[in-house]
């Protein structure tokens, strides 16, 4: 039984790439929430604005929360660089597909989402489990 549990389970042992992947695992239910508030309620794509910045905040401190619980320490650092790249990819997401042109504010984003990400890896450091 040892066996199979071991070769059907993975685990990624890279704190920042686990963060990444919960990240955006938190960003898809929320767009799938805003989805569908979408479509049951009156609102409009100009509406969701603030809604989106929401969900992409919690993605990045749920990230942040599991690099810190994953890494040995230095939840702050871990978590800090999840964002980063938290913010980075969907900035580059949102340049390719939709064709937006960067602008300065959006090293502001990539700043927010490191600052809250690295708030959580602060949280989630102290969840690891020794």
């Amino acid at each position: 039984m040892y066996l199979i549990r071991r070769l059907f389970s993975w685990r990624i042992s890279s704190p920042v790439l686990s963060g990444l992947c919960r990240a955006f695992m938190w960003m898809l239910l929320g767009a799938m929430v805003l989805s569908l508030l979408l479509w049951g309620s009156g609102l409009e794509e100009q509406d969701l604005t603030m809604y989106t910045y929401i969900v992409h905040g919690i993605a990045a401190a749920f990230g942040g929360l599991t690099a810190g619980r994953r890494a040995p320490g230095k939840g702050w650092y871990h978590g800090g660089i999840t964002g980063a790249f938290y913010g980075i990819i969907v900035l580059l997401i949102g340049f390719l597909a939709l064709d937006s042109a960067p602008a300065g504010i959006d090293c502001l984003w990539v700043l927010a989402a490191a600052g809250i990400a690295a708030f959580g890896g602060i949280f989630g450091v102290n969840l690891h489990k020794s």
